[in-house]
C-alpha cells in the first residue's frame, strides 16, 4: 500500500477508498470567529465515513478554570503541551481521543477542510507529533473532492469501535516560548510568522491583547501557499518562494508561528513539499508570546 505523508489528491483518495486499505478520513472544517460553524458544515456535507475533528474540542486542550492569579489551572493528565488561545493537548490526551474515534496505528489518515488547508494542517501536524507518519492533507480540500465527482454524505456517521492508538517518538519538533526567546537574534533560529501582513506589522489585532510580532520574524501569510485552483502550489514554486524569503538563512533553523499555532502549519507543510523540511512549530504562537509583558515585541 502506498503511504501518503504530505499531500494526497482527490483521485488518489478515491482509489485508496476503493482499495479497502485501512484508512480514516477527518473533516477539520472550522471558523475562528464562529466555533460552531465547522460542525454545521460537516453536518451539511462531508466525505462519506469522515470523522469530524473539532478544533476547540478535540485538537486543543481544555483551558480549565481560572486560577488565583488569573492563569488557567488543569489536572495533571490534562496539562496542555503549549500555551496560547488553542493550546495543544498532551500527547497522551490526544492519543485517547484518537482511540475513542477508532483510529489505529496501522491506518492511513487523510485530513481536509474547506478553508484552504487553514485548519486540517493542525491534525496533520499533531499526528506526526504523536509518531504517526502516514497522514496526508487532501489537496484542494472538500472542494477538490466534489470537483472530482466524490460522493458526499450529510448528517451523522456510524460510530467506530474503540481502538488502542499507541504513541511513538515525535516526528516533528514542538518549540516552546522559552526556546524561541533564547534564540532571538541567533543564527540558529529563523521565525516565520503566518499571519496576514497588517497583523504582523501591528496595524490591527482582532484576537490578541497586544499587536505586533516576535522581533526579527519574517512574514509569510499562509494563504500564499495556495494557488488559484485551491491547491498547494507546485513544489518548485514553493521552493523558490521560501528561498527568496529566507535569503540565505538555513531552512533547518525555521520555527513557524501564527496567532495560535493553527494557520502556521500550512507554511510548515509547504516547506516539506518544497523539500525544505521538517521544521519546528511554536504552537503557542503570538497569543502565548504576547501574554508575557516581559517578552519583546516589534512593530512595523
Amino acid at each position: 500500500m502506498t503511504t501518503y505523508t504530505t499531500l494526497i489528491s482527490a483521485s488518489e483518495l478515491q482509489a485508496l477508498v476503493a482499495s479497502g486499505a485501512p484508512l480514516m478520513v477527518f473533516d477539520c472544517s472550522s471558523d475562528l470567529m464562529q466555533p460552531s460553524a465547522g460542525a454545521q458544515q460537516y453536518a451539511t456535507a462531508h466525505i462519506p465515513g469522515a470523522v469530524f475533528a473539532d478544533l476547540n474540542e478535540n485538537l486543543s486542550a481544555k483551558h480549565g478554570a481560572p486560577g488565583a492569579t488569573g492563569t488557567v489551572t488543569a489536572q495533571e493528565a490534562d496539562m496542555p503541551a503549549s500555551g496560547g488561545r488553542h493550546p495543544l493537548p498532551s500527547r497522551e490526551r490526544f492519543a485517547m481521543w484518537l482511540s475513542s474515534v477508532g483510529f489505529a496505528n496501522g491506518m492511513q489518515a487523510v485530513v481536509y477542510d474547506r478553508q484552504g488547508a487553514n485548519y486540517c494542517g493542525r491534525l496533520w501536524w499533531m499526528l506526526k507529533w504523536a509518531g504517526h507518519d502516514a497522514v496526508a492533507v487532501l489537496d484542494g480540500g472538500l472542494q477538490a473532492w466534489q470537483a472530482a465527482g466524490g460522493a458526499i454524505n450529510a448528517g451523522d456517521e456510524p460510530a467506530h469501535f474503540q481502538s488502542n492508538f499507541t504513541l511513538g517518538e515525535p516526528l516533528r519538533q514542538l518549540a516552546t516560548a522559552g526556546q524561541v526567546l533564547a534564540g532571538l537574534g541567533q543564527p540558529g533560529q529563523t521565525v516565520i510568522d503566518a499571519r496576514a501582513a497588517p497583523r504582523f506589522r501591528g496595524e490591527v489585532e482582532p484576537l490578541d491583547p497586544v499587536a505586533g510580532h516576535i522581533p526579527g520574524a519574517l512574514n509569510r501569510p499562509f494563504v500564499q501557499n495556495i494557488g488559484e485552483d485551491g491547491r498547494f502550489k507546485p513544489a518548485p514554486v514553493l521552493r523558490a518562494e521560501f528561498d527568496a524569503l529566507l535569503a540565505g538563512r538555513d531552512a533547518r533553523t525555521v520555527v513557524h508561528q501564527c496567532g495560535s499555532g493553527v494557520s502556521a502549519v500550512p507554511n510548515l507543510l509547504a516547506m516539506e513539499i518544497a523539500g525544505l523540511g521538517p521544521t519546528a512549530l511554536f504552537a503557542g504562537s503570538w497569543s502565548e508570546w504576547c501574554s508575557d509583558p516581559a517578552r519583546p515585541v516589534e512593530r512595523g
